[in-house]
């Protein structure tokens, strides 16, 4: 008779850590600069049903670029309705960052 086999199943590969770019200045500069970035990883990654993408905004220097005059509408509804064209497997997420910073980081993760 044989010994139970204590043998582990195969490890799963890890995944890439997150790809992060930040982005300051006008409005509308940093949503294009954001969208070339994007379609440039996307190119290098080569497979958007395993990304995950999350944009973070500093509010304080969102407030900052409006008190310098910069229009956030319709900038902001175009750059969505943009990344609809991507073939993202879901919306990105956005959060709201009390936090003084960049105006715009983009975060690309991989998922499972």
């Amino acid at each position: 008779m044989s010994a139970p086999s204590t043998a582990r199943p195969p490890a799963r590969p890890s995944l890439p850590m997150p790809l992060v770019w930040t982005f300051d200045g006008p409005f509308e500069r940093c949503l294009a600069d954001l969208e070339d970035t994007l379609r440039r990883a996307i190119v290098g990654i080569g497979d958007v049903s395993r990304i995950a993408l999350q944009i973070d905004l500093s509010l304080p220097a969102l407030e900052r670029r409006v008190a310098q005059g910069d229009v956030l509408q319709p900038h902001w509804s175009r750059f969505v309705a943009r990344l609809e064209g991507y073939g993202l497997p879901g919306a990105p997420r956005l959060r709201r960052l009390r936090a003084a910073g960049p105006l715009a980081t983009l975060v690309i993760a991989y998922r499972t």
